[in-house]
């Protein structure tokens, strides 16, 4: 295994493009990295590099800054870029337009990594990877994994790489009808890091592990699911009308909001984490999952099989997320405070709740980063048959001109 790092000279097997708008596409990474290393027992070597970085085009390589403004701040902004570039040929001249100034970073990058596969998991870089590698002649093999679940932007449909693994049967079926061909998709599942299908433990032993009571019906809460503005609302909200609930609240990497909920003194059955490493465990331990609509979290509390609250949705492509739970009764969607202060008593309910754990255990495949690294890896045979025939077709050539060569000079 290599971490990420900067450019280096340094051959790597696979090739994680990414770019950091939003965690969703780097956790995505990350989460396939793992099941390689799981795999191959740390035998095969990869790197992430956020491509959009690299473009050297105004507004595009500063996305990943922007992107937290834009989802934010300026949401409506956010949107009406997504509905204006959301068909093919503003997406095609949008990427011609920014490979201009990117072609010479992109092709440094591939050319110094020489990686068997590049794996993509954001829909504005697989173009770039695919014209330098057409470009250049490049052996590797480009492979696209779709992170969001229903609400796909048209940029995550190009017929120019390998292959494309998708998440959910919605996402397959709106890749075909944008024009991507069965051949060239995979349904898989989504890359939820391996360590969630993998915790062995039951809702006991979590809870022993994190030091809280056994019995008490306990309710995950994760800072993106309401904003940092209205976690501390709904944790007091939930305190008031459920005082004999047992509540895990994580801030993630907003420090204040942590201090701000410590502060002012929280009951003993409220417990307050920053940014964690143990999600699954904390997951393992809860009943129910609160969070926003974005695809990594909730996959997650999905593949431990928890029922969720969706709180809201960040941009259009997580409003398919909300449909997707609706329409499939894995939880319910509750923009409001009073809303999922009253969804709690409903999906509490024993007849209920049993009733969502039992569709829970087929909603979505455990193995989802499992099965693209499996993937991962097949297409790395590929490569290494290309080269092999490709060696086998220019010695025959030139044994060919060989006898040629000989026969003349009889």
């Amino acid at each position: 295994m290599c971490e990420e790092t900067v450019v280096s000279n340094s051959p790597v097997d696979v090739l994680f493009a990414i770019s950091d708008t939003g965690g969703g596409h780097r956790s995505a990474a990350v989460a396939i990295a793992a099941a390689l290393d799981q795999m191959s027992e740390g035998k095969l070597s990869w790197q992430i590099e956020d491509i959009l970085k690299l473009t050297d085009f105004p507004g595009v390589r500063s996305a990943p800054d922007l992107y937290d403004q834009l989802s934010t701040r300026w949401l409506r902004l956010y949107d009406m870029t997504f509905q204006l570039t959301n068909s093919k040929w503003p997406v095609d001249l949008l990427s011609k337009l920014v490979f201009v100034t990117a072609r010479r970073n992109i092709t440094r990058l591939l050319l110094e990594t020489r990686p068997k596969v590049v794996v993509v998991t954001h829909p504005l870089v697989h173009r770039f990877v695919c014209a330098v590698r057409r470009i250049h002649r490049l052996p590797c093999r480009v492979i696209t994994v779709v992170t969001d679940l229903v609400s796909l932007h048209a940029s995550w449909t190009y017929p120019g790489v390998d292959l494309a693994m998708v998440p959910t049967d919605e996402a397959y079926q709106l890749m075909y009808r944008r024009g991507m061909r069965p051949s060239k998709m995979q349904r898989t599942g989504f890359p939820v890091h391996p360590k969630f299908a993998d915790y062995s433990g039951d809702v006991l032993v979590a809870r022993s592990e994190l030091g809280l009571d056994p019995q008490r019906f306990t309710i995950l809460l994760t800072a993106g699911g309401v904003g940092s503005g209205r976690l501390g609302e709904l944790v007091v909200a939930i305190e008031r009308a459920y005082p004999d609930r047992q509540l895990l609240v994580v801030t993630g990497k907003n420090r204040t909001l942590r201090e701000e909920l410590i502060a002012v003194g929280r009951p003993p059955t409220t417990h307050i984490y920053g940014f964690v490493q143990n999600m699954e465990v904390l997951m393992a331990a809860s009943d129910l999952v609160v969070t926003k609509a974005g695809p990594g979290t909730l996959m997650e509390a999905l593949v431990m099989r928890k029922p969720v609250i969706l709180t809201e949705a960040v941009g259009m492509q997580e409003q398919g997320n909300i449909d997707f739970v609706l329409n499939y009764e894995l939880g319910m969607f509750c923009p409001t405070s009073e809303r999922i202060v009253a969804a709690v008593s409903d999906l509490e309910d024993p007849q209920r709740y049993e009733a969502t754990l039992e569709r829970l255990r087929h909603s979505v495949p455990r193995d989802g980063s499992t099965e693209i690294a499996r993937i991962t890896i097949e297409q790395m045979s590929l490569v290494r048959d290309i080269g092999t025939t490709s060696l086998l077709r220019r010695s025959r050539l030139r044994i060919g001109a060989l006898k040629r060569v000989l026969r003349k000079l009889r």
